[in-house]
Order: structure tokens, then sequence, then C-alpha cells
């Protein structure tokens, strides 16, 4: 997959994760909080097979535990299946600046994750959202999840040296 100056001004907000209906409406899981909030950002930027591109949201609504949309150029359920997997985008500067000791997701991903003892990890590949918390997938000489637990796990986020200091045993 070749990465674009599009990539770095993109954050990912969300994914198309099925179809709902005959009309071309789609499922889509939201990361942001409250997820309905993902509505609100207009327009959508949406990776398709390795690009990324601009479309409107047509219709949108909350639906389940999820959110139900249907983006424009898509009003069958045929075309609808083809944003299946499709990541949703934002450009970073149509979204407020995350407050202090709060971060996008996208902010995290490649830094280098170190534990207490000063004992490389690996980096941060990609966070996970799962019911209880969020779980950082850091892969170095192998594959870790760390639970993304603020002052008992994650011990301090530095962006700039590009560094995530946890409380984690380089054995587990």
């Amino acid at each position: 997959m070749e990465h674009t100056a599009l990539d770095d001004r993109l954050v990912i907000i969300g994914q198309v994760t099925g179809v709902f209906g005959v009309q071309g409406w789609v499922k889509v899981w939201s990361f942001t909080q409250p997820p309905e909030n993902i509505l609100h950002y207009q327009p959508w930027w949406v990776k398709l097979h390795g690009e990324w591109r601009e479309l409107a949201v047509d219709a949108g609504r909350p639906h389940g535990k999820g959110i139900v949309a249907r983006l424009e150029g898509h009003a069958d359920r045929d075309s609808a299946r083809a944003l299946v997997g499709a990541d949703i985008g934002m450009l970073r500067e149509q979204l407020p600046p995350p407050a202090p000791g709060e971060y996008y997701w996208t902010d995290l991903v490649g830094l280098e994750v170190i534990n207490r003892d000063g004992t490389s990890l690996g980096k941060v590949d990609h966070l996970l959202a799962t019911g209880a918390n969020d779980v950082l997938v850091v892969k170095g000489e192998r594959e870790r999840l760390i639970p993304f637990i603020k002052d008992q796990v994650v011990l301090d986020i530095d962006i700039e040296r590009g560094v995530l200091k946890v409380d984690w045993d380089a054995a587990f």
C-alpha cells in the first residue's frame, strides 16, 4: 500500500463494516465519542483499494450499537458492498485539537513502547477497541497486546520524542 501526503493529513475516525438494507446504506463502526459524532464530520474520506476518495454523507443515523449511513454515489446494495472494509478518515484540520491528556489514535501509531526497565517492546502498530478498554497492538520481536489504561499501564505519552512508556513486563 503506497503512503501519500494525504495519509499524513487524515485521522481515521471509523470503518465501514457491512451493508444495511437494499438502498445503499452501510453499517459504520465509529471511533468517535460518542459514536454518532462521526455524522457531524463532513465530508468523509473513504479509503478504497488503497486510494482515498472524498464522499458526502447523504444520510446517517445511530442504529443499535453502531451507525448506518448512505454515501453519495452509492444508492444500492451492490455499490454499497464495495465500501465494506474501507477506513473512514477526516482531514486533521477539520477536527478539534485533542484536549490535554487526550490523543487521536493515529498520533500513537509508530510510537516506540518502552517499559519501566527501559526495554523497548516495539512500536505501536495499531489500536483495538474492545468493550472494556482500548488495546495497543505493539510489534517488536513479537506482537504484544497491551491494555490502554492511563496511569496504570500507560504511564507517559511523549508525542514529540516518539515514546510511549508503559508498566509492562517484557516477558508478557
